[in-house]
Protein backbone atom coordinates (compact mmCIF):
# COMPACT_ATOMS: atom_id res chain seq x y z
CA UNK A 1 0.00 0.00 0.00
CA UNK A 2 1.43 3.49 -1.10
CA UNK A 3 1.96 5.98 1.88
CA UNK A 4 2.03 9.72 1.62
CA UNK A 5 5.59 9.84 1.12
CA UNK A 6 5.31 7.73 -2.22
CA UNK A 7 3.35 10.77 -3.32
CA UNK A 8 5.88 13.27 -1.87
CA UNK A 9 7.16 14.79 -5.22
CA UNK A 10 3.57 15.03 -6.83
CA UNK A 11 2.53 16.87 -3.95
CA UNK A 12 5.95 19.19 -4.52
CA UNK A 13 4.41 19.75 -8.41
CA UNK A 14 1.16 20.37 -7.19
CA UNK A 15 2.45 23.07 -4.60
CA UNK A 16 4.64 24.61 -7.15
CA UNK A 17 1.70 25.29 -9.35
CA UNK A 18 -0.45 26.20 -6.60
CA UNK A 19 1.84 29.09 -5.92
CA UNK A 20 2.09 29.84 -9.67
CA UNK A 21 -1.86 30.80 -9.94
CA UNK A 22 -1.78 32.42 -6.27
CA UNK A 23 0.79 34.68 -7.31
CA UNK A 24 -0.68 35.60 -10.47
CA UNK A 25 -3.45 36.72 -8.53
CA UNK A 26 -1.38 38.77 -5.95
CA UNK A 27 0.28 40.28 -9.09
CA UNK A 28 -2.17 41.63 -11.10
CA UNK A 29 -5.31 42.19 -8.49
CA UNK A 30 -3.52 45.07 -7.20
CA UNK A 31 -3.14 46.38 -10.79
CA UNK A 32 -7.07 46.37 -11.37
CA UNK A 33 -7.63 48.08 -8.45
CA UNK A 34 -5.21 51.34 -10.22
CA UNK A 35 -7.66 50.49 -13.02
CA UNK A 36 -10.79 50.66 -10.47
CA UNK A 37 -9.22 53.97 -8.58
CA UNK A 38 -8.07 55.84 -11.71
CA UNK A 39 -11.11 55.29 -14.45
CA UNK A 40 -13.92 55.62 -11.48
CA UNK A 41 -15.70 57.76 -13.83
CA UNK A 42 -15.94 55.62 -16.56
CA UNK A 43 -18.58 53.09 -15.02
CA UNK A 44 -18.98 51.02 -17.58
CA UNK A 45 -14.89 50.14 -17.74
CA UNK A 46 -15.42 50.20 -13.99
CA UNK A 47 -18.48 47.42 -14.09
CA UNK A 48 -15.86 45.29 -16.31
CA UNK A 49 -13.41 45.75 -13.97
CA UNK A 50 -15.31 44.93 -11.10
CA UNK A 51 -15.96 41.23 -12.69
CA UNK A 52 -12.26 41.15 -13.64
CA UNK A 53 -11.92 41.55 -9.59
CA UNK A 54 -14.38 39.33 -8.32
CA UNK A 55 -13.16 36.49 -10.65
CA UNK A 56 -9.41 36.49 -10.01
CA UNK A 57 -9.83 36.89 -5.93
CA UNK A 58 -12.19 34.48 -5.76
CA UNK A 59 -12.08 32.12 -8.54
CA UNK A 60 -8.41 31.67 -8.55
CA UNK A 61 -6.28 33.95 -5.87
CA UNK A 62 -8.47 32.15 -3.02
CA UNK A 63 -8.84 28.68 -4.38
CA UNK A 64 -5.16 29.26 -5.12
CA UNK A 65 -4.18 29.74 -1.52
CA UNK A 66 -5.57 27.17 -0.03
CA UNK A 67 -4.05 25.08 -2.26
CA UNK A 68 -0.94 26.21 -1.65
CA UNK A 69 -1.51 26.00 2.51
CA UNK A 70 -3.01 22.48 2.26
CA UNK A 71 0.01 20.99 -0.05
CA UNK A 72 2.54 23.27 2.19
CA UNK A 73 1.36 21.49 5.26
CA UNK A 74 1.02 17.83 3.78
CA UNK A 75 4.49 18.67 2.53
CA UNK A 76 5.77 19.55 6.09
CA UNK A 77 3.93 16.80 7.55
CA UNK A 78 5.48 14.30 4.90
CA UNK A 79 8.80 15.45 5.84
CA UNK A 80 9.02 17.10 9.14
CA UNK A 81 12.86 17.03 9.17
CA UNK A 82 12.19 20.40 7.19
CA UNK A 83 11.58 22.25 10.07
CA UNK A 84 14.96 21.41 11.34
CA UNK A 85 18.12 23.39 10.15
CA UNK A 86 19.18 27.13 10.73
CA UNK A 87 15.30 28.78 10.36
CA UNK A 88 15.28 28.88 6.91
CA UNK A 89 11.83 26.89 7.13
CA UNK A 90 10.32 29.42 9.64
CA UNK A 91 11.70 32.31 7.96
CA UNK A 92 9.57 31.02 4.56
CA UNK A 93 6.29 30.57 7.02
CA UNK A 94 6.12 33.53 8.59
CA UNK A 95 6.70 35.27 4.89
CA UNK A 96 3.67 33.24 3.45
CA UNK A 97 1.59 33.70 6.80
CA UNK A 98 1.80 37.59 5.50
CA UNK A 99 1.39 36.76 1.89
CA UNK A 100 -1.97 35.65 3.75
CA UNK A 101 -3.00 38.33 5.10
CA UNK A 102 -1.77 40.34 2.00
CA UNK A 103 -4.40 38.39 0.03
CA UNK A 104 -7.00 39.02 2.69
CA UNK A 105 -6.70 42.55 2.49
CA UNK A 106 -6.75 42.39 -1.49
CA UNK A 107 -10.79 40.90 -0.58
CA UNK A 108 -11.23 43.84 1.66
CA UNK A 109 -10.06 46.25 -0.98
CA UNK A 110 -11.94 44.62 -3.28
CA UNK A 111 -15.29 45.09 -1.31
CA UNK A 112 -14.50 48.79 -0.72
CA UNK A 113 -14.51 48.90 -4.17
CA UNK A 114 -16.85 47.54 -5.63
CA UNK A 115 -19.25 49.48 -2.90
CA UNK A 116 -17.54 52.33 -4.57
CA UNK A 117 -15.80 53.74 -1.75
CA UNK A 118 -12.57 55.27 -2.94
CA UNK A 119 -10.43 55.64 0.02
CA UNK A 120 -7.08 54.96 -1.82
CA UNK A 121 -5.81 56.21 -4.80
CA UNK A 122 -4.29 54.47 -8.09
CA UNK A 123 -0.53 55.41 -6.33
CA UNK A 124 -1.18 53.34 -3.03
CA UNK A 125 -2.32 50.39 -5.25
CA UNK A 126 1.05 50.91 -7.53
CA UNK A 127 3.03 50.89 -4.32
CA UNK A 128 0.92 47.70 -3.07
CA UNK A 129 1.43 46.05 -6.03
CA UNK A 130 5.38 45.43 -5.05
CA UNK A 131 4.88 44.21 -1.56
CA UNK A 132 4.31 40.36 -2.77
CA UNK A 133 7.75 40.47 -5.65
CA UNK A 134 9.57 41.34 -2.36
CA UNK A 135 7.92 39.15 -0.02
CA UNK A 136 8.44 36.49 -2.89
CA UNK A 137 11.82 37.36 -3.33
CA UNK A 138 12.90 36.29 0.52
CA UNK A 139 10.28 33.02 0.19
CA UNK A 140 12.14 31.93 -2.55
CA UNK A 141 15.52 32.81 -1.67
CA UNK A 142 14.86 30.46 1.56
CA UNK A 143 13.47 27.47 -0.67
CA UNK A 144 16.42 27.66 -3.13
CA UNK A 145 18.76 27.99 -0.85
CA UNK A 146 17.76 26.13 2.18
CA UNK A 147 19.73 28.64 4.89
CA UNK A 148 18.60 31.76 6.88
CA UNK A 149 20.59 34.45 5.86
CA UNK A 150 19.94 38.01 8.66
CA UNK A 151 21.90 40.33 5.58
CA UNK A 152 19.97 38.81 2.46
CA UNK A 153 16.19 39.53 4.56
CA UNK A 154 17.57 42.82 5.59
CA UNK A 155 18.83 43.35 2.17
CA UNK A 156 16.01 42.23 0.57
CA UNK A 157 13.36 44.39 2.53
CA UNK A 158 15.36 47.50 2.09
CA UNK A 159 15.73 47.33 -1.15
CA UNK A 160 11.97 46.30 -0.92
CA UNK A 161 10.99 48.97 0.64
CA UNK A 162 12.93 51.64 -1.40
CA UNK A 163 11.21 50.48 -4.18
CA UNK A 164 8.01 50.83 -2.89
CA UNK A 165 8.81 54.53 -1.37
CA UNK A 166 9.12 55.77 -4.77
CA UNK A 167 6.47 53.82 -6.84
CA UNK A 168 4.01 55.64 -4.01
CA UNK A 169 6.12 59.10 -4.42
CA UNK A 170 6.22 59.20 -7.94
CA UNK A 171 4.95 62.04 -9.43
CA UNK A 172 4.13 61.68 -13.48
CA UNK A 173 5.44 63.82 -15.97
CA UNK A 174 3.20 65.96 -17.51
CA UNK A 175 1.91 64.95 -21.24
CA UNK A 176 3.36 67.27 -24.00
CA UNK A 177 1.21 68.62 -26.11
Amino acid sequence: MNSLLDYYLWIVVFHIVAVMSWMAMLFYQPRLYVYHTEHKEKKEFVEVVKIQELKMYKYIGMPAMWATLISGTLLIIINPALLTGDGWLHAKLFFVLLLVAYSFSLGYYRKELAKGNYSKKGSFFRAYNEVPTVLAVLIVGYVVTKTFSLSFTLITLLIGSFIIYKVLNHKPKEEKN
